[in-house]
């Protein structure tokens, strides 16, 4: 603990006083209390051998809520890796695989929709309503203008805007 004091002081006492917080979303992100736990200790034992503090972190929850998703999504692929390896050859596999999405893709897909939602709440009304009422609702153009009273023209504007926005926000969030 020591040495998370010296470099690290403002991220080790961000970590123990949002401990609570970060856990309960990581929870949330995970859907599993063990997990959470590990990756939660994982991150404390990465602030304590950081040589030097990251430079400017403007907030540093999201920061460690970011450092301990990271090592969640790590945890889950070493796992995944250790259970691969286990399986027996006497083990029919195919009847072992199950359809439902991994842990692991449900934390991303979970950030992905997290980063859309993000991404259409900075859009305009206008060519939000338009972007979700053709490919949430498979409206038309014509269907949409009629319904927002807009011209077909300005619909196809609209979602140009909305499609060039929501890339860009992808962009400079990978």
């Amino acid at each position: 603990m020591e040495d998370c004091r010296n470099a690290n002081a403002p991220l080790s006492e961000a970590y123990l006083e949002h401990w609570q917080t970060l856990r309960k979303r990581l929870m949330g992100r995970l859907g599993s209390r063990d997990l959470a736990d590990e990756a939660m200790q994982e991150t404390w034992i990465r602030l304590a051998t950081l040589k030097a503090q990251p430079a400017r972190v403007t907030n540093p929850e999201s920061y460690l809520l970011s450092i301990a998703g990271n090592i969640a999504i790590d945890l889950i692929r070493r796992e995944k890796r250790h259970s691969s390896r286990a399986a027996s050859d006497g083990v029919d596999i195919d009847k072992l695989l199950d359809d439902a999405p991994s842990v692991e893709d449900v934390v991303l897909a979970r950030d992905d929709l997290k980063q859309l939602v993000k991404a259409l709440l900075k859009l305009s009304d206008k060519a939000r309503r338009v972007l979700l009422m053709n490919r949430c609702l498979d409206m038309s153009h014509r269907d949409i203008a009629a319904s927002l009273d807009i011209s077909e023209s300005m619909v196809a504007k609209y979602m140009a805007q909305a499609l060039r926005h929501c890339r860009d926000h992808f962009r400079n969030t990978a």
